[in-house]
């Protein structure tokens, strides 16, 4: 470092009064990283607690509600969760209107295999210990939150729970009854990836559906409602919906906006990528309001999260999440294929006019012994890099102040001896225990120090941080 150099990142500490603005080393982390077995190996830069020793020094965030939310920091209290934007950050708001980040694991559930019950009676001895135990071991490691997927009944049982999500599957139940899908992998499979949305029997499907959400209505644990996983809205949709049989209610909706666009003799050759973005537009804001809709009306309590977008081609479609924004309370994302969070989030957020929740992501890692050939999620050697991983990413996510939450994926890995699951979810190393309830000590390690500093974090990159030298701990003892 020369003396110009040295002089500015000093000064730099001084104008910006924050004690670790300098990184302990001042050579980038680098991680071996690769897309799947057998593929090339990359070196991505990664950050983590470590480069910021002020607040990895600090203690553990505390004074926490039962939900995990800050007792300091209020808003209106609803009896539900509900989203503010404070300032320049997104937070949502716990039931007892205290300002709150999600913190979870999704796919909490138990495993059905022979050797997995085995396991669990062996190291729980009943389901309800088992939920206890989980819950315990979450709680520990500064998890607040169970993402989708999830056993929320036995979960829900516990003394003190975790806040829970569900997923209802509109689109997918509504197309198994009407015939037509199929299993892709991680998500359901429609017609030349045209979901049913201008189907006439859709909505009066959706409204009958959504009766059986009054049931937890008024459960203040309840974060919010999924409403599908993985959609397949498409840049393309347009070309797709009128490749569909002609008499398809798709294939006419399809065929009367490019009319409308372009006269009675349209062709698909008339199709300008205006007319795939507003057609895009119109299938997205059919399913969103036909399906929000009907979760307001059975369940006006709690969030709708939306139906878990994925795919690198949508997330980059400002125009999307333009059109989405006035019908759901929080933009869900299954992102994947990045190491470090880019300007794509704060864009989701800005669209929306709404903050975003991460509700997939996750590394494997070759130590596990597991295959690692199912699933999106990146290939790393080792379990400590695997937090790293973690780390790194829900660093961005806080630095983006748009992101309310995020639930990695998943709690146990893949067992090899279930067949009945789709291709993704065969053969990996995704969870924070292996498929016989053991945990993963190493990640755990690296995903409880950050856990435990996600308040501080905040505070930090809001340029608030001070650190504190009053011992604190998360959550109560014995949780």
């Amino acid at each position: 470092m020369n003396l110009k150099t040295g002089f500015n990142l000093a000064l730099a500490v001084i104008l910006l009064g924050i004690s670790d603005a300098v990184p302990a080393s001042t050579a980038p982390r680098m991680v071996p990283v690769a897309t799947k077995p057998g593929a090339e190996w990359k070196t991505f830069s990664t950050r983590t607690l470590d480069d910021l020793p002020a607040v990895a020094a600090a203690p553990a965030d505390a004074d926490l509600s039962q939900y995990g939310g800050l007792l300091a920091r209020k808003e209106k209290a609803t009896g539900f969760f509900h989203t503010a934007k404070v300032g320049d950050r997104w937070w949502l708001v716990d039931p007892d209107g205290c300002l709150c980040l999600n913190v979870g694991v999704a796919g909490v559930k138990m495993i059905p295999t022979p050797g997995a019950r085995a396991a669990l009676a062996a190291k729980f001895g009943s389901e309800s210990n088992w939920a206890a135990g989980t819950t315990t071991l979450l709680r520990r490691n500064g998890f607040n939150a169970v993402g989708a997927w999830s056993d929320t009944t036995p979960l829900r049982a516990v003394a003190k729970p975790l806040v829970y999500t569900t997923i209802w599957n509109f689109m997918s139940s509504y197309g198994k009854k009407r015939g037509g899908t199929y299993q892709q992998p991680g998500h359901t499979g429609y017609p030349n990836d045209c979901i049913f949305v201008f189907d006439p029997a859709f909505e009066i499907f959706c409204d009958d559906y959504a009766k059986q959400l009054a049931a937890d209505k008024d459960d203040p644990w309840l974060l919010g409602h999924f409403s599908d996983n993985e959609l397949p809205f498409k840049p393309g949709l347009l070309t797709n919906y009128l490749a569909l049989p002609a008499g398809d209610p798709g294939h006419k909706a399809a065929w009367d906006f490019l009319q409308s666009r372009h006269g009675a003799k349209a062709a698909t050759a008339d199709i300008t990528e205006r007319d795939k973005s507003e057609f895009l537009t119109l299938v997205a804001q059919r399913y969103f309001r036909i399906v929000s809709s009907a979760i307001k009306k059975y369940d006006p309590n709690h969030l709708y999260l939306g139906p878990r977008l994925h795919g690198m081609e949508l997330l980059r479609c400002p125009e999307f999440f333009k059109a989405i924004g006035p019908f759901l309370d929080v933009v869900s994302v299954n992102y994947y294929r990045v190491w470090t969070p880019d300007s794509q989030v704060a864009m989701w957020s800005h669209q929306a006019q709404k903050p975003v929740l991460i509700t997939e992501w996750y590394a494997k890692g070759i130590d596990s012994g597991m295959p690692n050939n199912g699933g999106a999620g990146w290939l790393v050697k080792t379990q400590r890099e695997r937090g790293q991983f973690y780390q790194n990413f829900t660093l961005g996510l806080l630095e983006s102040k748009v992101c309310v939450g995020w639930h990695w994926f998943r709690y146990s890995d893949n067992d090899l001896d279930d067949k009945t699951v789709d291709p993704s979810n065969r053969d990996s190393n995704k969870g924070i225990v292996n498929n016989r309830y053991e945990p993963y000590a190493p990640l755990l390690a690296e995903m409880k120090s950050l856990n435990e500093h996600v308040y501080s974090l905040v505070d930090y990159f809001d340029g608030t941080f001070t650190n504190r030298t009053d011992k604190r701990s998360l959550g109560e003892k014995g949780d």
